[in-house]
Order: structure tokens, then sequence, then C-alpha cells
């Protein structure tokens, strides 16, 4: 039995053009916090990534278990405004700072995680 590259690389190749996909929209979002009329638009990273990746929804064995957490779509939504503005722009300049910032976080431990799998491939093919 062979194994791809890609099956070698586990799940981290698929978050990290997620991630990477993710910092450019809400970079954009940050670029039009001035801009009138900009709806700030974002996705749920979990989600999308499950759905790539073939996750199914989780099971649910408990009564008390949420059943209706909605569905994944590759598609960006719009983000709901905690404050909405004068002007129908609904980038809130700290809530996209903070979630560009926690995703360049985890971007960047998505490409270390990748960078020390693609190293113990590459032992693994010198017999070290």
């Amino acid at each position: 039995m062979t194994t791809g590259i890609k099956d070698s690389l586990g799940i981290h190749a698929n978050a990290l053009v997620l991630r990477s996909a993710r910092n450019s929209l809400l970079a954009s979002n940050i670029a039009n916090a001035a801009t009138p009329g900009f709806q700030a638009r974002d996705f749920d990273f979990e989600s999308v990534l499950a759905q790539q990746t073939g996750g199914g929804p989780m099971r649910v064995n408990d009564a008390r278990h949420m059943t209706n957490l909605g569905s994944a779509t590759n598609e960006p939504g719009y983000r709901i405004p905690v404050m909405p503005s004068m002007d129908n722009n609904t980038v809130d300049l700290a809530v996209e700072q903070l979630e560009f910032s926690e995703n360049t976080v985890r971007y960047q431990t998505t490409l270390e995680l990748l960078n020390r799998r693609i190293s113990g491939l590459m032992q693994a093919i010198r017999g070290e």
C-alpha cells in the first residue's frame, strides 16, 4: 500500500490554504473600515475545513446535545455588526483586528506543524 504526499501531510495542508484565504478576507475588511456601505465578510473556518476533509457532523448521543448548528459552505458570509454604523459599513475594526491576529497566529502554528511533518518525511526518506 502506497501513501501519497498529500496523505502524509494530513489536514495541515488544507488548513494552511484556508487560513491564508481567511487572512485575505479579514485584511480586506480592515482595509475597507472607512468605506461607506462596505459589508464585512468572513467564514467559519472549522466548518469549511471539516467539509473539505470529509469530516462529518458530530454524532449526537444525548438529548442535551445541540443539533442545529448550521451548515458549512465554502462561500464567505456577511458579518453581523455588533454596532451598526450610520453609513451602513459593517466593519467593526476591533473585531476584525482581533480575528485577524488570532487567525495569523493559527496560520503560523499550522505552518510550523506542516514544516515539522515535512522534516519528518525528509528524515524517513534519507533513512535517518
